[in-house]
């Protein structure tokens, strides 16, 4: 793999960070502004819109000038928009600097996928995507903890200077190591939005909405069933977190793997089987152990999801993979949303803790419901087009 995807791993790792770090600061931050925590969770809800409405926006905006010096202007806002939380003497000047800081996210995500598959071979596209995306992974693992410790010892602000810190390492390792890809012809608004007319691409995106949002059904609420269901701490939430970040990676490291080999097999494997673990954690919750286990197992099972969506989206979006790259990124903060909004209406429906569980198996079932319509149309469309192609030879007589 080219040293060009550590720079797009690096600003995944801090982008990550700070999409995730919030959550563990929000008791902090809501002190300093004088607000409940669920006003500071504006913060987080502010970040996700921001992802879905900055995703196509600065792909859009982008499509005149070359990639990489996209990539370098996303991180530089990523810098400035982390620094902006850092500095905010109030919540909503706080909520416009999370809001900058999102907007870089999706677009950063969506142009660096298309990036890293044009460094390397055909057959080796899923596992270049995977390198970019195991910076996010690992972020839940290294960089969510330790800027939440960081931001408890020492003050949450501390911990945004950092994540800004990362963002402008990530921006002069893109300058240094990503060589200057010409911009594609064609290359414009017109020609990218093409690529939403292929079914095929719509149909990648809702399996993106409805696969990982089952995950973000469950882990939203992993804090308040972990404490009242299975017994956890409150202290022990962060490292069941880190576990889900373990999960997160393997499964990258999976998708990454085979994606390239067999795709379409491995979602119906990946999005069955997290339907089946979601299900299966509304009885798991009640133990310790096979608690943690399940986690780890939504987690490796939901991000094995992540490098062959995306790739399945540039496959069907080929000529014009930009935006539809960056909207699929839109569409897995999307699913979060939308998964973690469902989550909160059984809980208050009195259902308990472990309810968003079926919700989050419901979304996985049903987006494998849509891989398998996607892989039939795919075939029957193969059986159209082989069966035109002899009849179009066949000489007429008169």
């Amino acid at each position: 793999m080219p040293l060009a995807l550590l720079a797009l791993a690096i600003g995944a790792f801090g982008i990550g960070t700070t999409e995730f770090v919030i959550m563990g600061l929000l008791p902090q931050i809501a002190g300093d502004y004088g607000v409940s925590v669920p006003t500071a969770g504006l913060l987080v809800t502010g970040y996700a819109l921001g992802v879905v409405i900055g995703a196509p926006l600065m792909t859009v905006l982008g499509t005149r000038i070359s990639r990489k010096t996209m990539l370098m202007l996303l991180m530089g806002l990523f810098v400035v928009g982390n620094l902006l939380s850092a500095a905010a003497p109030n919540l909503p000047l706080m909520l416009v600097g999370r809001i900058v800081t999102s907007l870089a996210h999706g677009a950063f995500f969506g142009i660096g996928s298309v990036v890293a598959a044009e460094l390397v071979a055909p057959d080796k596209k899923a596992g270049a995507i995977a390198t970019m995306f195991t910076g996010l992974t690992v972020a839940n693992v290294v960089g969510v903890p330790l800027g939440t410790y960081i931001g408890q010892a020492v003050g949450w602000r501390t911990t945004f200077v950092g994540v800004a810190a990362l963002g402008l390492l990530g921006l002069l390792g893109i300058a240094r190591l990503v060589p200057a890809l010409p911009r594609p012809e064609g290359g414009h608004l017109r020609g990218e939005l093409t690529a939403f007319r292929n079914p095929q691409v719509l149909l990648a995106m809702a399996m993106t909405v409805l696969g990982f949002g089952g995950v973000f059904a469950a882990i939203t609420y992993i804090a308040p069933m972990m404490t009242h269901v299975a017994g956890y701490s409150d202290g022990a939430v962060t490292w069941l977190l880190v576990l889900f970040g373990v999960g997160m990676f393997l499964g990258n490291l999976l998708g990454g793997k085979y994606a390239d080999r067999r795709l379409m097999p491995l979602l119906y494997g990946t999005l069955g089987g997290l339907a089946l673990v979601l299900a299966l954690f509304t009885l798991t919750a009640h133990n310790k152990i096979a608690a943690a286990v399940t986690i780890l197992l939504v987690g490796a099972l939901g991000f094995a999801t992540v490098p062959p969506l995306q790739k399945r989206v540039l496959d069907q979006a080929h000529g014009a993979p930009t935006l539809a790259s960056a909207v699929n990124i839109g569409a897995f903060n999307l699913g979060n949303a939308l998964a973690a909004w469902l989550g909160g209406l059984v809980i208050s429906a009195g259902l308990g803790y472990t309810a968003p569980n079926w919700v989050g198996a419901l979304l996985a079932a049903a987006a494998l419901v849509l891989a398998v319509w996607s892989a039939a149309l795919e075939r029957r469309d193969h059986r159209s087009a082989g069966a035109v192609a002899p009849a179009a030879r066949i000489p007429v007589h008169q």
